[in-house]
């Protein structure tokens, strides 16, 4: 035994304080970084001390890679290619800027008319243009349906960006079809991002089709070595397929089997949307963009006429596309885009989301609408796929409740719609959700569409699941059991770093 102690390196008391030595430096330093540059508000900054301190290794390389503090410093480099493309959009007469001009319009309700003008600010590269056809597809599968049409029908080029594409028979199913039009000539990009699709990259379903000539295949990462960055916290949630430039679907949707029946059961529920117009270009300009980023295609090559043919009215909406992001030029466009429509509300809101934890902000501008009697619905699903961010959304049910906001829980199966409708003809649509993932995270796309046929529309398919839901009624959610209430805010401490 003698021998063997010798033969340590160190004893247990001297191991003891070189951890503690260790487990201080790496706590001190994550507190001090905390401190140097805060997040958004002071509850996020305590959490993450309470969290760096109680776990001493995971919590300081847990603030490390996930600390959000940092996104800004993260994102200059896709900020830097964000602003290169724009610059050349602008010189050039292509890029959907020039044609779209005589499709510039403003809102005639004065609401209206000053939630755009609050877009001015939030999207100054992408005006609001008239003359559009937006069609509410609110099956899923029906939706994935017609996708997979517009895609067989594809001439010239094919253009899909989307968070999850999934290695089972709807993923399948598309990349057999992509692959298709691309050995018939048609010019193929896929954007997915590495992350929400990483189950399908591990098992080889972009690989097996690499050698496809004119499919082009890349994944969003923000983990680079090559663009020396490593922040795997953000992730591109955008859902945008684009068609010859003239027609675009955007929505919820991503391309697996969640949209299925299974077993008996329904598939998930989503809202995705068909698009016909002068505002294709904004989707197509977005799309683009990211492409640049990640794949480094040449300016001249994605710039050109044929993804942008001269746009044609469609229709009698008019919409304004708003992305958001971490960057600085577009962080928390999201966020204040439902701020300013929720504040600007005199009448009615109806707000679906699947995952509804926002931020202290929107929670007291919804309030305050209810107390100014506009008539508040919230609609979420009553079970999620992600069961601790359904604990975290029920721990803020009561502020709203006791203020007249009325909250529906939508009956299986899940429904993952975004979608929030303003008076009689505002709506706001896209791949953004009511958390801080989407919020302060995520790379967005949402429209903002102005146009009462295409609000009431939309409006009668929430009341449809509006209908097909319980509403959460203060006199009994107020008596749940203790237990249950201290899950939800147990979960809810953490919803500022989920």
């Amino acid at each position: 035994m003698p021998a063997l102690r010798t033969a340590l390196p160190l004893t247990l008391p001297e191991s003891i304080g070189f951890g503690a030595v260790v487990y201080a430096a790496l706590v001190a330093l994550a507190i001090s970084h905390i401190l140097r540059r805060p997040p958004g508000d002071a509850r996020t900054s305590l959490l993450w001390i309470v969290f760096v301190i109680l776990f001493p290794l995971l919590g300081p390389l847990a603030y490390l890679f996930l600390g959000i503090n940092t996104t800004h410093e993260k994102t200059w480099r896709k900020q830097t290619s964000d602003r290169s493309f724009l610059r050349r959009r602008l010189r050039g007469a292509t890029g959907g800027g020039a044609g779209a001009q005589a499709f510039q319009t403003r809102p005639a309700d004065p609401a209206a008319a000053q939630l755009d003008r609050i877009l001015d600010r939030l999207a100054p590269t992408h005006p609001l243009l008239g003359g559009n056809d937006i069609r509410l597809i609110e099956d899923a599968q029906a939706a994935l349906g017609e996708m997979f049409r517009a895609i067989q029908s594809a001439a010239s080029h094919i253009h899909l960006l989307t968070y999850i594409l999934s290695d089972d028979a709807t993923g399948k199913r598309l990349m057999s079809l992509l692959a298709e039009r691309a050995r018939a000539g048609v010019t193929v990009r896929v954007l997915y991002d590495a992350f929400g699709s990483a189950r399908a990259s591990v098992r080889g379903l972009f690989w097996r089709h690499r050698n496809v000539p004119n499919l082009h295949i890349s994944g969003f990462t923000q983990a680079s070595i090559l663009k020396r960055t490593f922040q795997l916290n953000l992730r591109n949630h955008r859902k945008i397929l684009v068609i010859d430039g003239t027609d675009a679907f955007t929505g919820g949707i991503n391309f697996h089997d969640a949209y299925l029946p299974r077993g008996g059961r329904p598939g998930a529920i989503d809202y995705h949307f068909r698009i016909r117009g002068p505002i294709v270009a904004e989707l197509q300009y977005t799309f683009l963009r990211d492409w640049y980023y990640m794949a480094g295609t040449p300016l001249e090559d994605l710039l050109h006429p044929g993804h942008f043919p001269p746009p044609a009215r469609a229709g009698d909406c008019a919409a304004r596309l708003q992305n958001s992001s971490p960057t600085r030029d577009e962080t928390h466009a999201a966020l204040n885009t439902f701020f300013a429509a929720v504040s600007l509300a005199q009448k009615q809101i109806l707000l679906a989301t699947p995952y509804f934890v926002p931020p202290e902000t929107l929670i007291t501008a919804l309030r305050h609408a209810a107390f100014r009697g506009v008539d508040v619905k919230i609609l979420v699903p009553a079970e999620n796929n992600h069961p601790t961010i359904r604990l975290a959304s029920r721990a803020l049910y009561a502020p709203l409740l006791t203020a007249g906001v009325r909250i529906f829980e939508r009956r299986p199966p899940f429904i993952h719609a975004k979608a929030l409708v303003i008076d009689s003809g505002i709506a706001v649509i896209g791949s953004a959700n009511l958390d801080p993932r989407s919020l302060f995270f995520n790379y967005e796309t949402n429209l903002v569409i102005f146009g009462n046929a295409f609000a009431e529309r939309l409006r009668r398919t929430l009341h449809d699941d509006l209908m097909a839901s319980e509403e959460i009624l203060y006199p009994k959610w107020r008596k749940r059991p203790k237990w249950q209430q201290l899950k939800e805010n147990f979960f809810n401490l953490f919803h500022p770093i989920a």
